[in-house]
């Protein structure tokens, strides 16, 4: 539906307490619009919206659709028998999804930036956000989790910049209009979406294909066949790996004692270089930091302020994060959930001192865990320990017949030292009782794993 934003408008949220919608609310509000909306129950986000000037009414109910509004958004959680859903339908009002609504937000920016991939968003928006911060500039950021800096998911700024992430889960990222755009990589995930790798990367070409031709894409030109997603685009594009055939390319990587890496980013079309130093982990985070500097370089950021923003940044909550320690024993959470990721994190592992490695691994979603399972096993084989909780099923429900249980035979088959135990104050008793000093422990998933760990270190 054609809709022009004005701040007089009157904008409804359907499930407004969404860690998204929130985001996008709070950006209305700052700019003076009206905005209202329902969720299911009270939380930190829909208080804050209440006290920046938001109704939030809990529960969904017909009446809470007033006359006055002028645009209704609605997350995809929501079902068509929902009534407050039925009543949009029904109303006459214009209605978006969320991903479409925030398209249409993204057009009341000079530079959109968005970030895309299968791993990697919101670290490297993470990167982008705090080099822009470290620039003087006064960007719009939406973070796909909470960055340490501003303590917040979200910064609501000026019109010039607007950093975000841009996922590929139900093709949501086909409804934004970007500047610049960064494709990370493209593997196969949300198979319960898509049908196979060929459908995904023909998602992230139609992503490619939405920036304009003064826009610029940056990609890691690692992906296998990049040149197939940047053929016929109608603006430049700018690689980045580890050769020096791309355009970005790092060499003389090197780790500290906190498995930190350092390396020499080089520049092909100056013939420049410079060193930088990162404060995240991981030799991952050296190819996230490549598409980071790409981005900044093109937006005219100094390399003086590229090089101490990345020092600085230690990335957003649950990436291999710092925990604390109990019983002598290092406490990390991360929220890897997919095969690439857990092996980047345990492999980032190895270069932080340690006796033992040990996960305790929560799969996220039946589908993911069953399309996935072989590859899964071979990257919790990384680890010395490895303890398995139930699936967080999100949207899901057990019927695919693969679960933890499956997961858990084949890593046994495999020789893998595997454990699985349902309750997590059981498994709080179990790694107590059988981690000692210097063993590494890192709680892994997307899910509500993180729990764990932070238990284990409060007592």
């Amino acid at each position: 539906m054609n809709i022009t934003l004005n701040p007089n408008m009157h904008v409804y949220f359907i499930g407004i307490g969404g860690i998204s919608m929130s985001g996008i609310a709070s950006i209305l509000l700052a700019d003076g619009y009206k905005v209202s909306g329902s969720d299911a129950k009270e939380s930190d986000l829909t208080r804050k919206l209440m006290e920046d000037g938001a109704t939030v009414y809990y529960g969904q109910e017909v009446s809470h659709i007033t006359d006055d509004v002028d645009a209704i958004v609605y997350t995809a959680a929501i079902r068509p028998d929902n009534a407050e859903y039925k009543a949009m339908v029904a109303s006459g009002k214009p209605y978006l999804t969320r991903a479409e609504f925030l398209g249409l937000l993204m057009k009341e920016y000079d530079t959109p930036v968005a970030i895309s991939g299968t791993h990697g968003k919101t670290t490297t928006t993470s990167m982008i956000s705090e080099i822009l911060l470290e620039a003087d500039t006064d960007p719009t950021l939406s973070v796909g989790g909470v960055l340490k800096s501003i303590n917040s998911n979200l910064r609501v700024g000026a019109h010039d910049f607007f950093v975000f992430e841009a996922c590929e889960y139900t093709n949501s990222f086909l409804s934004f209009f970007p500047k610049v755009s960064v494709i990370l990589n493209i593997e196969e995930d949300h198979l319960d979406f898509f049908k196979d790798i060929t459908e995904i990367r023909q998602s992230f070409k139609r992503f490619a294909d939405l920036l304009p031709a003064d826009g610029l894409l940056v990609i890691n030109g690692e992906i296998d066949n990049y040149k197939e997603i940047v053929k016929d685009i109608k603006c430049p594009y700018v690689t980045y790996g580890f050769s020096p055939a791309f355009d970005f390319w790092a060499s003389d990587i090197s780790f500290d004692k906190n498995g930190h890496p350092s390396f020499t980013c080089h520049v092909k079309k100056t013939g420049g270089e410079f060193d930088v130093a990162l404060a995240t982990t991981g030799i991952h985070n050296v190819s996230n930091a490549l598409a980071a500097i790409a981005v900044a370089r093109h937006l005219k950021i100094s390399t003086s302020k590229i090089k101490s923003a990345l020092l600085n940044c230690s990335g957003s909550k649950r990436r291999f994060e710092l925990l604390g320690e109990f019983n002598g024993v290092t406490v990390i959470d991360d929220y890897a959930h997919h095969p690439t990721e857990i092996r980047a994190t345990l492999t980032a592992a190895q270069n932080k001192p340690h006796n033992r490695l040990w996960v305790v691994f929560q799969p996220h979603t039946y589908t993911r865990t069953k399309a996935l399972l072989p590859d899964f096993v071979e990257a919790l084989s990384l680890a010395d320990k490895v303890v398995l909780t139930d699936v967080y099923a999100a949207r899901e429900k057990d019927i695919y017949g693969c679960n933890s249980l499956t997961l858990y035979e084949a890593m046994k088959e495999k020789g893998i030292d595997v454990t699985y135990i349902k309750d997590f104050s059981e498994i709080e008793n179990f790694v107590k009782k059988n981690c000692t000093t210097d063993d590494l422990l890192i709680t892994m998933g997307a899910g509500d794993v993180v729990n764990i760990g932070q238990n284990l270190v409060l007592k």
